[in-house]
């Protein structure tokens, strides 16, 4: 059977990307998505997600608004330079019937928990403010979820919004470290693997030519995000970040190094604020498992994203109902 998954995102060009493939993806329920600041204002994001979920056909799937702003300090601002000042390349989707739900996004993954207890898993792919929430409200939460994937960190490579800080995790430091120490099942999916995930024009253009409504959708947002990694990869392209994130949880794409070691967030005021701090002393023999630990680091996955993901979207077809 389906297991039912509550995914919690700040809907920009990659965000759109995960959406597409978890709705693609048979083997999870999408039963609830919360929106968050980060690459948008949470607002903004929440209206991505609907327009996509009415693409795809999904109108039934409940959408929350979440938090706005992080627990400690402002709104950051978004990112419109990387996915555009509407968080998805300024394509221009259509208006969806369904609006967001009544409760916020904490109160609506707690109220999955319940409903779902001991099965429901979580992905998030945006800062971890609507979990803290979640935790801060009902700390007994972790104790009715079966896992949690997220995208965010840096574990043995430099960050991408500060010389050690990854962007999720650095918009709300102190949210990240009550989903870190919460205990749960964890899988932290970092810029270490996320990186060395690319997506090409050749998938692209394979999109870009779906009749798939949400694929083309998707592929048309990616000519702006292609556009901001020249830079980086000195071609047209684009890291996968959350999509990944996305695959991994589903099972999908498998780690091939992921050790589960202690993880901590670095919340201090100066230069290594939003640091992902893994403890990977003693691997140099091989990668092992700490016993008092219970974050696993995907540093490597066995094979490349592109071509199982854009296999998947193309594969959407008709939309799939609950």
């Amino acid at each position: 059977m389906a297991r039912p998954l509550y995914f919690d995102c700040d809907t920009g060009i990659d965000d759109s990307l995960a959406l597409a493939y978890l709705l693609a993806s048979a083997e999870i329920d999408l039963v609830g998505v919360g929106g968050v600041h980060g690459n948008v204002t949470a607002a903004q994001g929440v209206e991505n997600t609907l327009r996509l979920l009415d693409l795809a056909g999904r109108g039934d799937v409940p959408v929350a608004q979440g938090a706005s702003a992080p627990l400690v300090g402002e709104f950051g601002g978004g990112a419109a330079w990387i996915h555009g000042a509407n968080g998805i390349g300024e394509v221009e989707l259509p208006e969806a019937a369904a609006k967001a739900i009544s409760d916020d996004a904490a109160d609506l993954l707690l109220r999955l928990s319940h409903e779902y207890a001991g099965e429901l898993e979580i992905v998030a792919v945006g800062p971890l403010t609507n979990l803290g929430l979640a935790l801060q409200r009902d700390p007994s939460l972790p104790e009715r979820v079966r896992a949690v994937t997220v995208m965010g960190g840096a574990a043995l490579v430099p960050g991408n919004i500060t010389a050690v800080a990854e962007a999720n995790i650095a918009h709300d430091p102190e949210a990240a470290q009550l989903v870190i120490a919460a205990g749960w099942p964890m899988t932290l999916v970092p810029l270490d693997t996320t990186l060395e995930n690319q997506f090409e024009e050749e998938h692209r253009a394979q999109l870009v030519a779906s009749d798939i409504p949400i694929a083309r959708a998707v592929g048309e947002a990616l000519d702006f995000y292609f556009d901001f990694y020249v830079e980086l990869y000195g071609r047209r392209s684009s890291a996968l970040h959350d999509p990944l994130a996305a695959a991994i949880a589903v099972g999908g794409i498998q780690p091939a190094v992921a050790p589960r070691v202690p993880v901590e967030i670095d919340t201090a005021d100066g230069p290594s604020r939003g640091q992902t701090v893994c403890d990977l002393r003693g691997q140099r023999r091989g990668w092992v498992d700490r016993a008092d630990a219970n974050v696993r680091v995907v540093l490597e996955t066995a094979t490349q994203l592109a071509p199982h993901l854009t296999e998947r979207l193309l594969a959407l077809g008709a939309p799939r109902g609950r």
